[in-house]
């Protein structure tokens, strides 16, 4: 099988993976009860914490980050939540919520913007919430929210702060202990540059402390049994040992390159594709990037199309020059198309896409 050349592929998920990372999946299964795994999750653990900036144990779930964020929802102690809507997946949060029975509460503000923190601290005086939830890079959106005032906002209420960090973890900074987050949550297949299909996520002690006490925490995703195996160097269920293989050889390269060396190129990455929206509209091509300066995701960047286009007809010009990127997502559907610049991508290999995107956009003038 050939694959394209490694540098084409800038969806905001799943991020385009390099071939070591690919080639690792290939290993011989081994039991998952015994000494040879046990070694392999201690080297995740310390990759992980690396990534997570954290002494706790690092959840590792063979789901999608789906599945965590009802974790962080089913092992909530009793009482309302509030959730902090501004994108599609905020949204999803909040829908998880509802549908795990939780009295939800929504706080919403504008697509491509983030809550205003004065807001935000209304909402927790005017009544009681047990937790509040928090996209913190808006994938839909490329919004990024400040999640450390977020958290010490929260905690000033007696509200837990619960953050999906899909977008987030590895590609903008994130210090779960410092910042005192109850339950940080990502995917693989995002800043990590991984395959989809496992999670990762840390929970406070404070809130796996209440979390005995949760009445309807289920089963696959309790971070009770979770950490009871996470002490043992297992996983409560039989994991996808092949996505564990490639984690293991992914988790080494990040620690080599080091977490914050990773952000910082994230960032410029951003600042690449800001400049050359700049650019573009310099020259009479009318786009934007949708969040405003001070508010923008360093992994994905959600850009307005000029009137009369479409963004999916900026996509599929694009990919006929051998670019992918994403497409407007939800209510942003046609406004706009994005462009994930993150995982193991670099500046360099952005500009690229980033020229095929213009002329995409100039076809369309």
């Amino acid at each position: 099988m050939t694959h394209p050349p490694f540098g084409t592929f800038f969806l905001p998920g799943p991020t385009e993976v390099r071939g070591a990372v690919l080639a690792a999946m290939a290993q011989p299964m081994m039991p998952h009860r015994g000494a040879q795994f046990e070694a392999l999750f201690i080297r995740l653990q310390d990759g992980l914490r690396h990534v997570f900036r954290t002494t706790r144990p690092v959840y590792v779930s063979t789901s999608s980050a789906t599945g965590l964020m009802e974790a962080a929802i089913r092992c909530a102690p009793a009482g309302p939540i509030l959730s902090l809507v501004n994108g599609a997946f905020s949204e999803r949060f909040a829908a998880i919520a509802r549908g795990c029975g939780r009295d939800t509460r929504v706080l919403g503000a504008p697509l491509g913007t983030v809550h205003d923190l004065g807001d935000v601290a209304a909402a927790l005086a005017a009544n009681r919430h047990v937790a509040m939830t928090v996209v913190h890079s808006e994938t839909s959106t490329g919004a990024l929210a400040d999640i450390a005032a977020l958290a010490a906002l929260a905690h000033r209420y007696g509200t837990a702060i619960l953050v999906d960090s899909v977008t987030g973890i590895a590609g903008a900074p994130v210090e779960t202990d410092a910042w005192q987050l109850d339950f940080v949550l990502t995917g693989s297949q995002k800043a990590l540059a991984l395959p989809p299909g496992l999670a990762f996520g840390v929970v406070s002690e404070n809130y796996l402390e209440q979390a005995h006490t949760a009445l309807a925490r289920g089963m696959y995703f309790d971070i009770v049994e979770f950490e009871e195996y996470a002490q043992r160097n297992q996983t409560p269920n039989t994991p996808a040992l092949p996505l564990l293989y490639a984690a293991d050889v992914q988790l080494a390269a990040i620690r080599d390159e080091g977490i914050e060396a990773r952000w910082a190129r994230h960032t410029a990455m951003a600042q690449s594709t800001w400049e050359w929206t700049d650019r573009c509209r310099a020259n009479g091509i009318d786009i934007d990037i949708l969040a405003p300066i001070g508010a923008r995701s360093p992994t994905v960047s959600a850009i307005t199309v000029p009137p009369g286009a479409t963004g999916g007809q900026v996509v599929k010009r694009v990919a006929e020059q051998g670019f992918v990127i994403g497409g407007g997502y939800g209510a942003l559907k046609d406004r706009t198309f994005r462009i994930g610049h993150m995982g193991d991508h670099t500046v360099a290999g952005l500009a690229g896409c980033l020229v095929a995107c213009e002329n995409a956009l100039h076809v369309g003038r």
